[in-house]
């Protein structure tokens, strides 16, 4: 099982966008990015998250702060 610091340096490098906080909720992980790089960090068509979610083995909801 990954730590917390770590699973935060991978988000990081996959979603490329600063990553405001992240909270874990039982089976998935929400990450809080600036409101104006949310569709990046989603990627098109939610490619990005896809991929992330497949290297973590979570669920990952991305939200705009």
């Amino acid at each position: 099982m990954m730590k917390m610091d770590e699973i935060y340096s991978r988000l990081k490098e996959m979603l490329r966008v600063e990553i405001l906080d992240i909270e874990f909720k039982d089976d998935k992980i929400i990450v809080y990015v600036p409101k104006d790089e949310v569709r990046l960090a989603v990627g098109y068509g939610g490619a990005v998250v896809k991929s992330a979610e497949l290297v973590l083995g979570k669920k990952i909801e991305v939200r705009g702060r």
